[in-house]
């Protein structure tokens, strides 16, 4: 029997799909006046829902170009979409980290009253 339950598997994916995102934004960021350049959008969240109703909660992140309209230098980052995502981001990691961690200590509380 694993030792990593579905509920520590599918926390891991989303904190790694979710560090993926913070990256990706900040990439889109850094060139917001790059000529052509084409935001990237990180999915992660349908899979891990879907992989957890499997029991098993390991999914890795996509990453995808955005649809959003572009500009007429060809760039199509939008400085409004990138930092609200980027909000939105680092406090749905801030949470699951704290989920993760609740997990970890309720594992090795486990640990020590089976000693």
């Amino acid at each position: 029997m694993p030792l990593e339950s579905v509920t520590q598997a599918a926390l891991q994916s989303a904190l790694d799909g979710l560090s993926l995102r913070q990256r990706t934004i900040a990439n889109n960021i850094a060139n917001v006046n790059t000529p052509g350049y084409q935001a990237k959008r990180v999915s992660f969240e349908e899979a891990l829902a879907k992989s957890v109703g499997q029991r098993d909660g390991a999914v890795s992140a996509t990453t995808a170009r955005s649809l959003e309209p572009t500009r007429l230098d060809g760039n199509n980052v939008n400085l409004d979409t990138e930092t609200l995502s980027n909000v939105d981001t680092v406090l749905r990691y801030q949470f699951a980290s704290q989920a993760m961690n609740s997990e970890l200590t309720a594992v090795r509380a486990a640990f020590r009253t089976n000693s």
